[in-house]
């Protein structure tokens, strides 16, 4: 089972493995505090996508197009993910502020498909 959760949210003991998913570490937060247990920087948005969308609401739709096209030459890692939340929970971390438009909905989306 995967769920998404702001890495700035509270870790909690029900979040299963804690898997961050962004390419950049997220600003002002310190390793120790995170309890991410994998950083799977190489599933994120590529540089170029991730510079382009700049979180700008009328880029979603294109974005999630886009970044959704890149996961299919990413096959490896989205084994990976699977193989990681078999009979467990994995919470998919992000730092974005919007929560229903960053690249966790997106990937949540594709390995639903999967």
């Amino acid at each position: 089972m995967f769920v998404t959760k702001r890495v700035y949210e509270k870790s909690a003991k029900n979040d299963g493995t804690r898997v961050l998913i962004d390419r950049l570490w997220p600003r002002g937060l310190k390793k120790e505090k995170a309890r991410i247990d994998y950083w799977m920087k190489e599933i994120a948005p590529s540089n170029t996508l991730r510079k382009w969308f700049a979180h700008k609401e009328e880029r979603w739709p294109e974005f999630k197009d886009r970044y959704l096209e890149e996961l299919k030459y990413k096959n490896d890692l989205l084994e990976q993910l699977i193989n990681l939340g078999k009979n467990k929970k994995v919470t998919l971390l992000y730092a974005a502020r919007d929560e229903e438009r960053n690249n966790a909905q997106t990937l949540l989306e594709a390995l639903k498909t999967k």
